[in-house]
């Protein structure tokens, strides 16, 4: 259950990670505010994952 949950973090910062990207090129700061907090959110997910596999 803890790759899987891995995985979609993974998915889920390079989504984030195309939502700066994009909303940067099209000069949209609320884009990139959204892509920022779906990473942030993301890492802070996985984060929990691995210290509560331990």
């Amino acid at each position: 259950m803890k790759y899987v949950l891995a995985v979609l973090a993974l998915v889920a910062v390079a989504i984030g990670v195309a939502g700066i990207v994009y909303g940067e090129a099209d000069d949209s700061p609320g884009l990139q505010l959204l892509g920022a907090l779906f990473v942030i959110g993301a890492v802070g997910c996985g984060v929990r994952v691995v210290r509560r596999s331990r």
